[in-house]
């Protein structure tokens, strides 16, 4: 029975990647994990955290996925923390965008990106996903999407009183206006904290990407934003979205509808 409270102490792992390569970034994830000193209960990586964004699924060997998975595993009950984070994942001949919410006891939940990065031809490459999760976790509702996701505001629509909705990607500087802004929306129009994970440095095709991990509360009000490399420690409070949808009932007023696939 996992325990409830009132906040929850997360910890953004905001850094730079290795190109292609798992096993060393399950090196320096598990370095950075050392770095944690204090109780958190979720860390949460960066999209594709274990091979940078590539489009090159291939190039990845199929059981990097279950590897990496075990080792999410390991150090979630390493830390008694939840890790969240999306890997290149094969199964029954596709490639997935595959985020996993690892809990502390060793049991997961999957959401496959629902919008693959048509731009860079992702959808090319990677099977979309259908059906969105929400994780209830230590009395909280907790929505996780990936990256491109985020333009949609339909598929991050509050349907189900989540409480966050929490974002990981590589969004390059190129475009981190709209990261900005986007998360700051979601956060304002859901009633929720909005957080948003992404990587630093430049990678092997040469995108840069400058950070800007955030954390937006249900007013729009932003609470954390960093853009180096860094473990960025938050915490969020159940009280706070409780009190302001009391207080601004605006959710109730919202649009019903039904999402085709």
């Amino acid at each position: 029975m996992e325990s409830t409270g009132d906040s929850l102490k997360i910890a953004m792992v905001q850094s730079l990647l290795h190109w292609e390569n798992p096993g060393a970034n399950r090196q320096v994830f598990s370095n950075k994990f050392e770095q944690i000193a204090e109780d958190v209960d979720i860390i949460v990586l960066p999209e594709m955290f274990s091979t940078g964004f590539t489009m090159s699924p291939d190039n990845i060997e199929k059981e990097e996925g279950e590897i990496t998975l075990r080792w999410m595993q390991e150090m979630a009950t390493l830390k008694n923390s939840a890790i969240v984070g999306s890997i290149v994942f094969k199964e029954n001949g596709s490639h997935y965008n595959r985020l996993f919410f690892v809990k502390p006891e060793g049991d997961y939940l999957t959401y496959d990106k629902r919008h693959t990065f048509t731009l860079a031809g992702e959808n090319e490459k990677y099977s979309a996903g259908t059906d969105r999760l929400v994780v209830e976790y230590k009395g909280f509702l907790i929505c996780p999407l990936i990256c491109y996701d985020l333009r949609f505001p339909v598929w991050s629509r509050n349907t189900e009183n989540f409480d966050i909705l929490l974002y990981t990607a590589n969004w390059p500087a190129k475009r981190i206006a709209a990261w900005d802004g986007l998360l700051k929306a979601r956060a304002i129009e859901n009633m929720v904290y909005c957080i948003g994970v992404n990587r630093i440095g430049t990678d092997a095709v040469g995108h840069h990407y400058p950070g800007h991990s955030s954390v937006y509360n249900p007013l729009g009000e932003l609470k954390s934003f960093s853009e180096k490399e860094e473990i960025i420690i938050v915490k969020v409070d159940k009280s706070e979205v409780d009190k302001i949808r009391n207080n601004l009932r605006f959710l109730d007023d919202r649009d019903q509808f039904t999402l085709l696939n």
